[in-house]
C-alpha cells in the first residue's frame, strides 16, 4: 500500500512537473507570437511612414519642378518679346535709312539735272546770238537789203527755227514735270506713312473651342448624336469632334456665323446644360450679342477714323469687316489705316481731308457682303453706299480703287495709293508657316551647294545668311568670291522681299595644351 502511494505521488509529481513545463512552453510560444506580431506591425508602420515620406518628397519635387518650368517659360517669353521689339526697331531703322538714302540720291540727281540744263541754256543762247549776228551780216553784205527787209526775213527764219525749238522745249518740260510730279507724289506718300506708323499683327480667325475633358465631348454629341445634330441645324455650321484632346472644331464659311456658333458652344460648355432647347436659347442670345458687338465695332471704327457717322446699315456692314480677313490681314484694321493714309495724302495735296478719310474707310465695305451677293466686292460696296446716300466720291472710290487710275477722280487715286501702301507694308500680310520654313531651308540649301562650305545658317527671318567655310581649304580672297557667288545664286534662283545680307566666315583656330 505504501509503495502504491509512493508511486502515485511520484506520478502526480511527474504530471505536475510536465504540466508546468507545458504551460511554460505555451506561454513562451504565445509571447513569441505576440512579439512577432508587434514586430510585423512595427515593420508595416515603418513601411507606411516610408511610403508617405517618399510621396511627400515626390510631391515637393514635382511642385518645385513646376515652379522652375513656370519661371523658365516666363523668362523665355520675356526674351522672345524683347527679340520681337528689337526686330521691329531694326526694321524701322532700315526703312528710315533707305528713305534717307533715296532722298539724298534724288537731291543729287536734281542738282546734276539743273546744272546740265543751265549749261545747255547758256550754250543755246550763245549759239543763237552768233547765228543772229552772222545772218544780219550776210543780209547786209550780200543782198544789200534795207534794214526793214532784212529784219522781216530774219524774223521769218527765226520764227521757223523757234517753232521747231518750241516743240523740243515742250517735250523736255513735260518730262521734267512728270519727274517732278512723281517725286512729289512719292514724298507725299512717304510723309503720310510716317505720320501713321501703325503696328501690324497678322490675324487669322480661329474656330476651336476648348473643353475641360473628353467626357464633355460625349455630352456635346448627346444620346445618338441628338445634341450635335440640333446644334448644327440651329447654328448652320459643321462641328468636328475627333481624337484631338481638349478641342472641338467649328467650321463654316460665314465668319460671323462661325463666331456665333463658337461663342454658343463655349457658353453651353460653361453652363453644363446641353440639350436642343437650351442650344436654341443660348444661340438666340449669342446672335443678339454679336449683332450688338458688330454695331459697336462699326461705330468705334468711325470714331477712330474721325469720320461722320454714316447710315446705320453702313455702320453694321463696317462692323462685320471685323470678322473678315484678306491674306490674313484684318479688313477692318486695313480700312481704318487706309482712311488715315488717305486723309494725310489729301491734306498734303490741299484736298478735302474728311472726304478722303470717308472714302478710305468705306472703300472695302463690299467685302462684308461679297459671300451673300453676286459680283466682286467693289461693285457690291458701291451699290450699298449709293443705296444709303453716300457722296459720289465715296461710291466711286469703292467701285474703282482696283481699276486703271488714269480714269478715276483724285479721291479714288488717293484711296488706291493708300490701299496699296497698307497691303504691302511689312507685317501686314502673313506668309504661311510652311512657306516660311521652305524659304529658310532653300536659303541654307543653296549656300551648302558651294565647295568648302561647312555650315550655313539663315537668321533674322531669312534677311541674313551666315556661311562658315573651311579655313584650311580657302583663303580670304576665295571666301570673298564665295560670298559674291552665293549672292548671285540667291538673286537668280529665289524671289524674296527686301534684301538678304550674306556673311562668309573663315575662322582660324590655334590650339595648344599647357602641361
Amino acid at each position: 500500500m505504501a509503495v502504491m502511494l509512493i508511486v502515485v505521488a511520484l506520478l502526480s509529481g511527474a504530471g505536475v512537473f510536465f504540466g508546468v513545463q507545458y504551460l511554460n512552453k505555451m506561454r513562451k510560444y504565445d509571447a513569441e507570437n505576440e512579439a512577432q506580431t508587434i514586430l510585423d506591425r512595427a515593420k508595416q508602420d515603418a513601411e507606411n511612414y516610408r511610403r508617405e515620406a517618399e510621396l511627400e518628397l515626390k510631391e515637393a519635387s514635382i511642385k518645385q519642378k513646376e515652379e522652375i518650368e513656370s519661371e523658365k517659360r516666363a523668362i523665355r517669353q520675356a526674351q522672345a518679346e524683347k527679340e520681337r521689339q528689337l526686330d521691329k526697331r531694326q526694321i524701322v531703322l532700315d526703312q528710315q535709312g533707305d528713305e534717307l538714302r533715296k532722298h539724298e540720291r534724288s537731291v543729287q540727281d536734281t542738282r546734276k539735272t539743273l546744272s546740265k540744263k543751265i549749261e545747255e541754256q547758256g550754250r543755246l543762247a550763245d549759239e543763237l546770238r552768233e547765228k543772229i549776228a552772222a545772218q544780219e551780216k550776210a543780209l547786209y553784205e550780200v543782198l544789200n537789203l534795207t534794214k526793214e527787209e532784212a529784219s522781216r526775213r530774219l524774223l521769218e527764219k527765226l520764227d521757223k527755227e523757234l517753232t521747231e525749238e518750241e516743240g523740243a522745249i515742250i517735250l523736255r518740260h513735260e518730262k521734267e514735270v512728270n519727274e517732278r510730279c512723281e517725286s512729289t507724289a512719292r514724298k507725299i506718300i512717304l510723309l503720310a506713312l510716317q505720320r501713321y506708323a501703325a503696328a501690324h499683327t497678322a490675324e487669322a480667325t480661329t474656330s476651336t473651342v476648348d473643353i475641360p475633358n473628353d467626357e464633355m465631348k460625349g455630352r456635346v454629341i448627346g444620346r445618338e448624336g441628338r445634341n450635335i445634330r440640333a446644334f448644327e441645324k440651329i447654328t448652320g455650321v459643321d462641328v468636328i469632334i475627333d481624337d484631338t484632346p481638349g478641342v472641338v472644331i467649328v467650321s463654316a464659311f460665314d465668319a460671323i456665323r462661325r463666331e456665333a456658333a463658337r461663342l454658343t458652344l463655349t457658353r453651353l460648355i460653361a453652363d453644363g446644360r446641353i440639350h436642343p432647347s437650351r442650344i436654341e436659347e443660348i444661340y438666340d442670345q449669342t446672335t443678339r450679342d454679336i449683332q450688338a458687338f458688330v454695331q459697336r465695332v462699326g461705330e468705334e471704327a468711325c470714331q477712330e477714323a474721325e469720320v461722320a457717322r454714316p447710315h446705320e446699315r453702313v455702320v453694321n456692314f463696317l462692323g462685320r469687316l471685323y470678322f473678315r480677313t484678306s491674306y490674313s490681314q484684318n479688313v477692318l484694321r486695313h480700312s481704318i489705316e487706309v482712311a488715315f493714309l488717305s486723309g494725310a495724302i489729301a491734306a498734303e495735296m490741299g484736298l478735302n481731308e474728311r472726304l478722303a478719310r470717308r472714302c478710305g474707310l468705306l472703300h472695302d465695305l463690299g467685302k462684308a457682303a461679297d459671300h451673300e451677293l453676286e459680283g466682286g466686292h467693289p461693285k457690291i460696296g458701291a451699290d450699298i453706299l449709293k443705296r444709303y446716300g453716300e457722296p459720289l466720291e465715296v461710291v466711286q472710290a469703292a467701285l474703282k480703287h482696283h481699276e486703271d487710275p488714269r480714269l478715276a477722280d483724285p479721291y479714288t487715286l488717293i484711296v488706291a495709293a493708300a490701299d496699296a501702301c497698307s497691303a504691302s507694308r511689312p507685317g501686314a500680310r502673313r506668309e504661311t508657316l510652311e512657306h516660311y520654313v521652305k524659304r529658310m531651308e532653300e536659303l541654307e540649301k543653296i549656300a551648302m551647294e558651294f565647295p568648302f562650305v561647312e555650315q550655313a545658317f539663315a537668321v533674322q527671318a531669312g534677311r541674313e545668311m551666315r556661311v562658315i567655310v573651311n579655313s584650311q581649304l580657302t583663303t580670304d580672297e576665295s571666301a570673298a568670291k564665295t560670298c559674291r557667288d552665293i549672292v548671285k545664286e540667291l538673286t537668280a534662283r529665289l524671289q524674296f522681299p527686301g534684301e538678304i545680307k550674306v556673311t562668309v566666315i573663315r575662322e582660324t583656330r590655334a590650339t595648344d595644351i599647357a602641361k
